[in-house]
């Protein structure tokens, strides 16, 4: 039975010469309305002029991939509490129309990022945009180069990040209900993800909310109690495998 051919390493082709950007995926949870938000930008110049898209730059010289992620965060959004994460590598060829007139044959490559704001505290600033908007993701306009493959890909490690890690508390006010939690969570997971009850008793098993003995009233219901997420009892837990939902 013949071999399986091999296929022959391309030692004629050049080399890629790349321009390296950041995208970042910021995402928010409106809570008020039950909707997962992402923060859009209008693009003021070529390629896709006046389309929206992620907001994203090119790296400076000098500069880290992180230092851009957080330049393009203190750009376009003023916030006390966010997290932040470096998503994925973008870089297939003709991912960007500059790559077709470039005369030096630059490829255009984005390390995206994945952020996570207060959807209350966050303010948007406008300087240097021709719009900034946060869009529900059920209403997305069409998007500039291959942003909604990076949006959708920062979304799933949204709803990856909430089963496993303590995401949620980077956004949520310092005091929260665990009604406050479980909404946020099935903004994010959809109606269903699971029980109330069921949610409540695993969270509260896993020894890290800290109960601090004052009760919230809203409306006619019964006052909820307040909760704190305890940093200090979660170190322990950090490199363990956990599962919130």
């Amino acid at each position: 039975m013949p071999g399986r051919r091999t296929k022959k390493p391309d030692t004629q082709r050049a080399l890629a010469d790349f321009k390296v950007g950041v995208d970042n995926v910021i995402f928010s949870v409106d809570t008020d309305q039950n909707r997962v938000m992402v923060l859009l930008v209008m693009r003021d110049k070529a390629p896709h002029l006046g389309d929206w898209s992620l907001p994203g730059t090119l790296v400076r010289e000098g500069e880290s991939l992180e230092d851009a992620a957080y330049r393009v965060l203190a750009e376009k959004i003023r916030v006390s509490n966010l997290y932040l994460e470096q998503l994925f590598t973008f870089g297939g060829p003709h991912r960007d129309p500059r790559e077709a007139v470039n005369s030096y044959g630059s490829r255009y490559l984005s390390v995206s990022y994945f952020a996570l704001v207060r959807f209350v505290d966050a303010e948007l600033i406008a300087d240097g945009v021709s719009g900034i908007a946060w869009f529900p993701l059920s209403q997305l306009p069409d998007l500039a180069f291959d942003h909604h493959e990076i949006l959708h890909y920062g979304y799933q490690r949204l709803r990856n990040k909430l089963a496993y890690s303590p995401i949620a508390f980077d956004v949520l006010p310092e005091l929260f209900t665990l009604g406050d939690l479980y909404q946020l969570y099935t903004t994010v997971l959809g109606e269903g993800f699971a029980d109330y009850s069921n949610f409540r008793s695993r969270l509260l098993k896993l020894g890290f909310l800290a109960d601090t003995g004052i009760k919230q009233s809203r409306g006619a219901g019964r006052p909820a109690a307040l909760y704190r997420f305890d940093a200090d009892a979660f170190a322990p837990l950090k490199d363990k495998p956990l599962v919130f939902i």
